[in-house]
């Protein structure tokens, strides 16, 4: 360790390990290591990490394994790996998240391990295992998963692909209470069937894609069958109007005075006399 706290600049081109554990890096920022297209190895663990920026590994394609334990990172943006598409191997242990979200892995076709151990998470966002096809391990204990519906796809996973006895023992469920310590392979299908069938990815997608369509369909039902209603009203009124007798020819009013033209009023006496 150099008590480094910046990425060293001028790297050689040609280098592949680059080891930066022990340092103090508190931040990665942009292009933190531009020119170091062939690496295929870079180690960052203890450096007190608390931000990668989402374009810190640009430039990175070749590289293979990634060590980002035993740090303080809280969050990771959506994006942060996605220029490393070799990538095989990525250690997050060690750290402070409570969340991951399936696009800040999503672009790892070829990432077979990775360590989430001694974080926060209290369970896996739906989709997150799916988007990694060629991952066969995955190390999970020292976290305080929460044994709800939100961990179902988590046990699905780890009931097909068998860890070892030592660190299946080590996974245990902190909440609720009833299950407090119950390892998370000891839990059946069957303690999921009160749960809602989560979507798949591509059925996310035509609900997303759908969505805003059925609305603005629906908005223009509504303002359809508001406008037929309103003529509709209107005409009512229209034909109501046409078929009420002229103000004229209406009865007169039996309490009011009677009508000069009335033959039979007192007053048109004197004028036939």
């Amino acid at each position: 360790a150099l008590a480094l706290h910046a990425v060293p600049e001028g790297m050689n081109r040609r280098v592949r390990e680059l080891l930066l554990d022990h340092n103090c890096l508190r931040a990665l920022p942009p292009g933190a290591f531009a020119g170091a297209g062939a690496l295929l190895r870079l180690d960052l663990r203890d450096n007190g990490l608390r931000s990668v920026h989402v374009r810190a590994f640009w430039g990175l394609g070749a590289l293979q394994y990634l060590d980002l334990s035993a740090n303080q990172l809280e969050v990771l943006a959506p994006g942060t790996f996605a220029p490393l598409r070799a990538l095989r191997t990525l250690s997050l242990a060690g750290n402070r998240l409570a969340r991951l979200e399936p696009a800040v892995l999503s672009a790892l076709p070829l990432l077979r391990a990775l360590n989430l151990q001694d974080n926060a998470l209290a369970a896996l966002a739906p989709g997150l295992l799916a988007g990694l096809p060629a991952l066969d391990s995955l190390r999970l204990r020292g976290n305080p998963w929460a044994c709800g519906c939100a961990l179902r796809p988590l046990c699905t996973w780890l009931h097909r692909h068998p860890s070892p006895a030592s660190e299946a023992e080590t996974l245990l469920c902190m909440s609720p209470r009833r299950l407090t310590l119950s390892p998370l392979t000891a839990l059946p299908d069957t303690a999921f069937s009160h749960c809602a069938q989560p979507l798949a990815p591509r059925d996310l997608a035509v609900v997303y894609a759908i969505g805003p369509a059925s609305f603005l369909a629906s908005l223009a039902a509504c303002l359809a069958l508001g406008s037929v209603l309103t003529a509709c009203r209107a005409r009512r009124r229209r034909r109501t109007a046409a078929c009420r007798p002229p103000r004229s020819l209406r009865d007169p009013d039996p309490h009011g005075p009677p009508s000069p033209a009335d033959p039979t009023s007192p007053a048109a006496a004197p004028a036939e006399a």
